[in-house]
């Protein structure tokens, strides 16, 4: 981890929350069986067995705090559709979640819906509109976050560029928790990274970072340069 300060000294997360903000979608898994090929076509014909459905993206941030026996509060888009109704009761049934969703009147809820054939996946679909959020979005979204960083640890942005991270929303997130003195660690995605400017940790992949920064990240010394860069460009504490 290239790092310009100590993290030693603060306090443990688990007494409170994480807020985590970010694209929530919804899993879906379709199970079946497939015994013969289509004659209408060269695929094969899927007799189902079950369904099941899970928080993704951001929402699988949450799931995995709540597992680890700490407690989360999300902050997401989700539309009025059925997928919104199911992610609603998912949090439901789960009482380390908290749930402060924004809701869309115009926008679908992130859904992936994978199909499994036997133990082979041949297809996703997926239900999404990546644009921008509007401004009435937007204006819930902000307004979500600044409710929930008093009670929270810390915020965490899980960014899978599906739009809820914008540069307003990401900059309004940040500057929040860092006047409550709240550490903000962000899952980066984009060449964009100055949205995240005065976050406490970034946490990219090798390819992140690459195309972040424009330099090549192939070594152990290469890797460190560009964090090292990206860490002073944007005021970070450290990067993972």
């Amino acid at each position: 981890m290239a790092s310009r300060a100590s993290f030693h000294g603060r306090p443990a997360f688990a007494a409170r929350p994480v807020l985590i903000v970010g694209d929530v979608m919804l899993d879906r898994f379709l199970y079946g069986d497939g015994e013969r090929i289509s004659p209408e076509a060269p695929v094969p014909v899927l007799r189902r067995r079950e369904t099941r459905t899970m928080l993704g993206g951001a929402g699988n941030v949450a799931r995995n705090i709540a597992a680890l026996g700490g407690r989360a509060v999300l902050v997401g888009l989700r539309g009025r559709d059925d997928a919104a109704r199911e992610i609603a009761a998912l949090l439901a049934a789960e009482p380390r979640i908290g749930d402060r969703m924004a809701e869309s009147a115009t926008r679908p809820t992130i859904c992936k819906m994978r199909v499994v054939a036997g133990s082979q996946h041949v297809v996703r679909v997926d239900d999404e509109l990546d644009a921008p959020p509007d401004a009435a979005e937007q204006a819930a979204l902000i307004a979500a976050i600044r409710a929930g960083i008093p009670g929270c640890a810390a915020l965490v942005l899980s960014d899978y560029a599906k739009g809820v991270l914008g540069d307003a929303t990401s900059r309004a997130a940040i500057a929040a928790a860092r006047k409550a003195r709240k550490p903000v660690l962000v899952d980066p995605k984009g060449s964009n990274w100055t949205r995240y400017k005065g976050a406490t940790l970034l946490t990219p992949n090798r390819h992140e970072l690459a195309v972040a920064t424009g330099m090549p990240t192939e070594t152990l010394a290469e890797i460190e340069r560009a964090a090292r860069r990206q860490i002073r460009a944007l005021g970070l504490e450290a990067m993972l």
